[in-house]
């Protein structure tokens, strides 16, 4: 895989920041927060575990620019304000359903995991350091919308059942079916499918790690 095969899967990546951003918004509800501080989560829910991903990869030295992918193209931040700002509205307009924002985490970790996955491939970062990488993109966003709305983030909440778990699961069979079939979207579908899979089963069935307690 190249540079330019992940470019390539730009909608994908529009997709993902839109349903990050309506993350971010619906975080938001009960709160009292106003329009500019649902759009500060929006964005940071959408573009903050991409953000972290480039930061780590390093920029990319054939366009001789920054790393960060929002960045080299600000459609990516009009993307995710447009999203919050209609979301905030519907929101407002509408009451949501209390799961929703279950629904809409779930997809953004599948799409921001298998897309973290992708670009470290790109970037020759090798298999171990490739599911890394998607884990981190698929998480870390929510992690800090989570904190800025003072929650202890889904990521480390027993309740919240399968979620790196379930990132990890779907990266890790990525990255193999890249080994095996490189180039072929089937590795994403099936990677990105396994992750939505993991979560939802978990959330129904309520399956979740052992929870660390110190010895008396």
């Amino acid at each position: 895989m190249t540079v330019n095969d992940w470019k390539m899967d730009y909608p994908l990546q529009h997709f993902g920041v839109v349903v990050g951003a309506i993350s971010g918004v619906l975080a938001a509800g009960g709160k009292r927060i106003d329009l500019f501080g649902v759009i500060v989560l929006g964005l940071v829910a959408a573009l903050g575990g991409g953000t972290l991903r480039d930061v780590v990869l390093g920029p990319d030295l054939s366009l001789g620019c920054s790393a960060v992918f929002w960045i080299r193209d600000s459609n990516y931040v009009i993307t995710g304000i447009a999203a919050s700002v209609v979301m905030f509205f519907i929101a407002r307009r509408w009451a949501m359903p209390k799961k929703l924002l279950a629904v809409a985490d779930a997809f953004v970790l599948a799409a921001f995991t298998i897309l973290g996955a992708e670009k470290a491939l790109a970037f020759h970062a090798g298999g171990v350091n490739a599911v890394v990488l998607g884990v981190i993109t698929g998480v870390a966003g929510g992690i800090v919308r989570d904190v800025l709305v003072g929650e202890i983030p889904l990521v480390f909440q027993t309740e919240t059942y399968f979620y790196a778990t379930a990132a990890f699961a779907g990266a890790v069979v990525f990255v193999l079916l890249e080994r095996w079939l490189p180039g072929n979207a089937v590795g994403g579908l099936v990677g990105a499918g396994i992750t939505l899979a993991l979560r939802f089963i978990a959330i129904r069935w309520k399956l979740a790690l052992p929870v660390f307690s110190a010895a008396p």
